[in-house]
């Protein structure tokens, strides 16, 4: 990857970075998109998956670093989803939108449950509403969001020729 590319990329995250604490708590809608997590899925797709979950631990971290509850969980969550969406880049690389979209929905699905069941901090019935039906809801608004700002940051996202 050409330096140009990775300042593209570093570029693109610290926006995303921006949007999620700022434009996120504006919203403050229970289901709310997670620029986290579109940061991450953008950064996991364009490095090996071992470099993935590095970025994954540390944005964890730091993500965790704020919430009160589930100290490390965060971080266990978005390494293995950073891990597996690089694992799993060959199969999504097309420019496909609804694709794009489901690959989004995914990871973020897959980072909610991983996180409240590594937190403990829901049990039961809050936890299968929760796993069910909010989970799922901040999916879809997270890759209606994430849809919106790829398209947007499409002019600073495009590789560089070779």
């Amino acid at each position: 990857m050409k330096s140009i590319d990775v300042l593209r990329i570093m570029i693109a995250f610290g926006l995303l970075l921006v949007l999620h604490y700022t434009l996120r708590p504006l919203l403050a809608w229970r289901s709310s998109p997670d620029f986290l997590v579109i940061a991450l899925l953008l950064v996991s797709i364009r490095v090996r998956p071992g470099s993935a979950a590095v970025v994954g631990f540390i944005t964890g971290l730091i993500a965790d670093s704020i919430s009160i509850d589930g100290l490390g969980a965060g971080a266990l969550a978005m390494s293995v989803v950073a891990f597996g969406a690089s694992w799993l880049k060959a199969v999504f690389f097309a420019d496909n939108l609804p694709l794009i979209a489901f690959f989004i929905f995914l990871g973020k699905w897959a980072l909610d449950i991983m996180y409240h069941v590594a937190s403990g901090n829901l049990g039961g019935g809050e936890l299968a509403m929760q796993l069910l039906v909010w989970s799922p809801l901040a999916a879809a608004v997270t890759a209606l969001f994430g849809l919106i700002v790829l398209a947007l940051l499409r002019p600073i996202l495009r590789t560089s020729p070779a």
